[in-house]
């Protein structure tokens, strides 16, 4: 069914609302997907804060150039049956959760990414970047590294604390 003039601005503003307020938007190839599958992604893609749709190229293009900082994005990849996925939390987010459905889905394929700066990232830096850890588990890794110092010494001192006790236990006796 097709979109009169205002649902098409209507939908070209929204996007342009999601593009801007993404920090990375991954675009795949979903041809050949069923829409089960697609339907499990889209509510997969929700526990980490994407949105994922399936958007016409012509309404998305339109969308970049009403889009301040992405209007000089080049456009020439965005062609065929394309979903895009937007996260505004996470750089890497969208890239993990297509990585993770296209593992069991061989028929989604990724494109490339719309970095926040208006960049385009082909597919491999795409793939690179989905298999990187997430930010929670990085703050996690980082403050198990700051932590580990203080966990040695509090580790020393009640070590020796335990053999001081255990040596006086044994002069008293």
């Amino acid at each position: 069914m097709a979109l009169s003039k205002e649902e098409k601005q209507k939908v070209i503003s929204e996007v342009a609302e999601l593009l801007d307020a993404s920090k990375m938007t991954v675009v795949a190839k979903y041809q050949g997907t069923d829409v089960k599958a697609l339907q499990t992604l889209r509510r997969d893609a929700r526990s980490n804060g994407t949105k994922v749709k399936v958007i016409k190229n012509r309404l998305v293009k339109q969308a970049l150039k009403n889009t301040k900082d992405l209007k000089d994005t080049d456009t020439s990849p965005l062609e065929g049956m394309l979903l895009y996925a937007f996260n505004g939390e996470d750089e890497v987010a969208a890239a993990q959760i297509l990585n993770t459905f296209a593992k069991q889905n061989p028929t989604l394929v990724f494109v490339g990414a719309i970095s926040a700066d208006g960049t385009f990232v082909d597919a491999d830096n795409v793939k690179a970047l989905a298999r990187l850890p997430g930010k929670n588990q990085l703050i996690a890794g980082l403050l198990n590294t700051l932590n580990a110092p203080v966990q040695g010494v509090m580790s020393g001192l009640t070590g020796d604390l335990h053999g001081l006790l255990k040596g006086l236990e044994a002069k008293a006796a």
